[in-house]
């Protein structure tokens, strides 16, 4: 039997203790014989320092460098393009900030990733212990705190939220179920589907090219799916820092970008209101965004030097 040939894809960007542990978290789990496991990390910007404690951790992975910050989009293309490549079957991108379950790679074989109509597939994101939002939880509890059990998307509002996040997990996930999303901390596809649809939108640098990319999936006939049975850990807010001017300005400018392309007119016009309110009211990291979507300043923007 032809083995599968899987590509994980990791982006280590300033963060080498986090993409050491995703690394070992990755060695601990059990590997089915019908994977061939590959292991790309991105080094954006790279150290020597870095690439020499990764290639000690996992010897076998493959290590691509850059000298610049190629954002989150840039990064996982470059990863992407390298697994291509080398014949991959299938793509698998995760945040360095994550940690896996032991049995995450035979529960993959057992998903629907290899349906003809799945386009992404997602999992059970949990809050990392010790990262979770939610102040009143119980000892017993951490750990089993939900970040992402699949993603909804308001269309009028041009925002995207996680199903039942800051929850509790009840312990009733067991159904594979569609979802308006997959979020790019665990996004998992085939090859043949991306070779289709294309990679990640760099226009967004960072920050809804996930949401960018489930929608073109969507409109090439696929479906976005979570399978509850790959479970991973994430630490919420190591790689960018929620409510940072970094976050304000991408989110900003990201949201404008994606809304005025895909959403209805009436949205797009309220977008366009909002957008003049901020150029006199909102942050400087707000009119800076504001002002290089204009400018037609995308990918990186003028806010990150």
């Amino acid at each position: 039997m032809k083995k599968i040939k899987l590509a994980l894809v990791t982006i280590n960007f300033n963060g080498l203790k986090d993409t050491l542990e995703l690394l070992e978290s990755i060695l601990k789990a059990k590997i089915p014989s019908q994977l061939d496991l590959s292991i790309i990390v991105v080094d954006s910007p790279t150290r020597e320092e870095h690439v020499s404690a990764i290639k000690k951790t996992y010897p076998r992975a493959t290590i691509l460098t850059s000298a610049v910050n190629l954002g989150f989009a840039a990064g996982n293309n470059l990863g992407i393009r390298k697994a291509l490549s080398k014949g991959a079957d299938w793509l698998m991108l995760i945040n360095n900030d994550c940690l896996v379950s032991p049995d995450f790679f035979i529960k993959l074989l057992s998903s629907p990733l290899d349906k003809p109509d799945t386009g992404a597939l997602g999992g059970l994101i949990y809050f990392a212990p010790g990262y979770e939002y939610a102040k009143k939880i119980k000892p017993s509890e951490k750990g089993k705190v939900i970040w992402y059990a699949g993603g909804i998307f308001d269309w009028n509002n041009v925002l995207g939220s996680h199903h039942l996040v800051d929850r509790v997990d009840p312990g009733e996930l067991n159904k594979v179920t569609e979802t308006d999303f997959v979020t790019g901390a665990l996004f998992l596809a085939r090859a043949d589907v991306l070779k289709k649809v294309g990679l990640l939108n760099q226009d967004y640098f960072m920050y809804l090219e996930d949401v960018e990319l489930c929608h073109r999936l969507r409109l090439s006939g696929y479906q976005l799916l979570v399978d509850p049975d790959l479970k991973i850990w994430h630490k919420v807010a190591q790689s960018s820092g929620i409510g940072s001017s970094l976050n304000d300005y991408f989110i900003t400018r990201n949201r404008l970008l994606f809304g005025l392309r895909y959403a209805s007119v009436r949205t797009r016009l309220a977008l366009i209101r909002q957008a003049i309110r901020q150029l006199f009211l909102g942050t400087k990291a707000q009119k800076t965004a504001i002002l290089d979507l204009c400018l037609n300043r995308l990918g990186k923007g003028s806010w990150l030097k």
